[in-house]
């Protein structure tokens, strides 16, 4: 399964999380928005999809962040985020889960999904190479 992942960053340089709703697996954790690609459907259509679906915005620049193979629960998926700047619309929830805007180094590695824990960790590396 391949899974895509907007880490969005607003100008006050704060990342957007959602957090899973109750009854979804991992109920509870926060994780940076996105969902699966359709079959034969391009990763940045997707993305895109993923978050005017469940955010509202329309997607205007991403980039490749970082790919986490990940297995978890019996199941094989490939976390593919993106870094999303900048985007037209203010994200709102569409899906009925919480969202919070939070400065990257606030978040608390243990409040994510466990696949999200490697983005936060390569976004941080991300914005220390590009202040």
């Amino acid at each position: 399964m391949h899974v895509m992942a907007g880490v969005m960053l607003d100008a006050a340089g704060r990342v957007l999380l959602a957090q899973r709703p109750v009854g979804k697996h991992l109920a509870g954790m926060w994780e940076f928005p996105g969902g699966k690609l359709e079959p034969g459907e391009a990763p940045l259509d997707g993305l895109a999809r993923e978050l005017m679906e469940e955010l509202g915005i329309v997607l205007q620049r991403a980039e490749p962040l970082i790919r986490v193979p990940w297995r978890d629960a019996g199941r094989t998926l490939l976390l593919d985020a993106w870094l999303v700047r900048p985007w037209q619309g203010s994200p709102q929830s569409l899906d009925g889960q919480a969202l919070q805007w939070l400065a990257p180094a606030q978040v608390d590695p243990a409040m994510l999904a466990p696949a999200d824990r490697q983005i936060l960790q390569a976004l941080q590396a991300w914005l220390a190479q590009n202040p």
